[in-house]
């Protein structure tokens, strides 16, 4: 079908070792998902649901033991363990190729080897990266024509060209301790095996995304990041963009899908990209972002009309949904949702539920798959092959005590520390008790394809050669007062603070410096029609200099772990902000 000699020649030799019944590749066409669909619903892989409720939409039940990311079972495998780092965990290429080749051995014997191959990135840009992946699973087909631009196009693209990274997946038996997520980055290559969760199957999306496309970007000399895309347009009609990064659980799709609140009229929010960001410097000296995927693979629980207006649309057609709660008569469920529970039901582990149960009905990890097209924010934008600019880069974590709702860092090298440094912590929201501080480095740890340190450096680096960088900022939605409640009524309030960030990008609106960065004076947020009890924006936006001292104090050993890579900068930005506060 396909007369690329590269591929051909790699899915001849992947088929012998994992010796499928038949082998079909993919052209992407609609009377091809159609036939699969239908071929995977008669053999119990999906179910259709009810199709006048939810027009086009399918539903998926995992195996109970593959519900999420494995990143204990994730690799990077580099010939060098140093190139790989501490916080990744490494396997030496040749044991990894032997151990999960043992795995792939037959593992397709009685299926059907289904060829996909991809473009992340819009067709045509010069960004855009095409991939292969081989697959034993529909289901991934399918989620993979949401995520992707899949089939013919891609074929068009690569050409006669060699240069695709190789994606192999098998689910194999589903064992959990034979189940793999193997990343090869000297060969551009991914073997995922024994699982069907989309996290660790869908391989454009973090493994080649973000796992292997970080370690391109640091040598083509560009920037794979765990980042949404968010255009804002004042009422005068000029949009600015900004690239944020937040570690799971700090509303990062929220973010990417803000809708204004009433009191600030005339402002509109464009969804670019909700999960990654590729960013290249432009001919004009600027940071331009795209957004490599079609889709958004999104967590389901506490997605409601309050929470994300606009995720609830895109996903009301053509989406499939992963582990949640199934109701009578082809509807579905999960906590959070704006209406009520279904008298009765099946759970995600496919067991009868009521909601008398005492468990949940939707795992905490239930997914949709949805085509970005189909959100209403979606940004005229979201498909130019040049990406857009970039006003300001913004990290975020959730933190109780130690960060304000917003500040602006120093500067470039400045703004890197911030970002190295970002964490979050579970609180109880009732006590307002600090639990566990996670470290995730701009929210990249799970997903970085090399040396956290190496990783620094680039981002250092990239920042001499940008003409005009972004300027770089944190938010921290997640401050709690003494009762452990929420200051900040976040979700689409949060606009406000975006227009602060764009403002000081234009030189405009005032700050304070303090120790830590730049603060917005208390007149400077717009709070029209935001009823906040009194002194609660000054709590926001205080610095308490005996709680930053114990933060960077409990920065060192993670900042220790990295080792001799650790660039001298960011050991010197730690100092300078301790010295500031001293």
């Amino acid at each position: 079908m396909y007369k690329n000699k590269a591929v051909t020649q790699w899915v001849e030799e992947m088929a012998k070792l994992t010796k499928p019944d038949k082998i079909v590749w993919l052209d992407g066409s609609d009377e091809e998902r159609i036939r699969l669909t239908q071929e995977a619903v008669s053999t119990g892989e999906i179910k259709y649901l009810n199709q006048e409720k939810y027009p086009g939409c399918l539903f998926h039940r995992t195996a109970k033991n593959d519900v999420a990311r494995v990143e204990h079972l994730t690799f990077i495998c580099s010939r060098n363990k140093e190139d790989a780092g501490p916080t990744n965990n490494w396997m030496a290429p040749e044991e990894a190729y032997e151990k999960a080749g043992r795995i792939f051995d037959g593992s397709m014997r009685g299926r059907t080897m289904y060829v996909i191959p991809y473009i992340m990135g819009p067709m045509g840009s010069p960004f855009s990266k095409v991939g292969i992946e081989l697959t034993d699973s529909i289901y991934v087909v399918l989620n993979m024509r949401i995520m992707t631009t899949m089939g013919k196009a891609a074929m068009e693209q690569l050409g006669d060209s060699g240069s695709f990274v190789k994606g192999l997946h098998s689910k194999a038996d589903l064992n959990p301790e034979r189940r793999y997520i193997m990343h090869f980055p000297e060969d551009n290559t991914i073997w995922s095996v024994g699982s069907g969760y989309g996290g660790n199957v869908l391989l454009g999306k973090k493994c080649f995304s973000l796992r292997i496309a970080s370690n391109m970007a640091r040598h083509e000399g560009w920037l794979a990041e765990h980042m949404l895309i968010l255009g804002v347009e004042n009422p005068q009609g000029k949009v600015s963009y900004v690239a944020a990064a937040f570690p799971s659980a700090c509303g990062k799709t929220n973010l990417a899908m803000l809708v204004p609140p009433p009191a600030l009229k005339g402002y509109k929010t464009w969804t670019v990209g909700d999960d990654i960001a590729w960013m290249r410097i432009g001919e004009d000296g600027r940071l331009w972002a795209m957004n490599p995927e079609t889709g958004f693979f999104g967590v389901v629980p506490g997605t409601s009309s309050k929470t994300n207006p606009n995720a609830l649309i895109a996903a009301s057609k053509n989406t499939i949904y992963t582990n949640v709660l199934e109701g009578p008569d082809g509807t579905i469920w999960w906590e959070g949702l704006d209406q009520e529970p279904p008298a009765y039901g099946i759970d995600w582990k496919g067991d009868p539920w009521t909601p008398d149960s005492g468990t949940v009905g939707a795992h905490p990890n239930s997914r949709f798959t949805a085509p970005a097209s189909q959100c209403p924010s979606i940004s005229p934008e979201w498909r130019n092959p040049e990406g857009v600019p970039i006003t300001a880069l913004i990290f975020g974590g959730r933190r109780a005590k130690v960060a304000p709702l917003v500040y602006q860092s120093f500067d470039w090298q400045h703004g890197v520390f911030v970002g190295a440094t970002i964490a979050s912590e579970t609180t109880a929201a009732d006590t307002g008790e600090v639990g566990v501080v996670r470290r995730d480095p701009m929210a990249m740890l799970p997903f970085c394809g090399y040396h956290m340190g190496d990783y620094w450096r680039h981002w250092l680096e990239m920042g001499k050669r940008i003409p005009c960088p972004p300027k770089i900022f944190h938010v921290n939605w997640f401050r709690t007062n003494k009762q452990g409640k929420f200051l900040w009524p976040g979700f689409g309030e949060n606009l406000r603070v975006l227009n602060w960030i764009i403002s000081r990008c234009e030189g405009e609106s005032e700050a304070v410096k303090t120790p830590i960065g730049y603060i917005p004076t208390v007149d400077a947020l717009n709070l029209e029609g935001l009823d906040l009890p009194a002194g609660t924006i000054e709590s926001l936006l205080s610095v308490d200099r005996e709680v930053w001292k114990e933060e960077l104090n409990g920065q060192l050993p993670f900042l220790e772990k990295i080792g001799d890579k650790l660039p001298k900068e960011i050991m010197d930005e730690h100092n300078a902000v301790l010295n500031r506060l001293n």
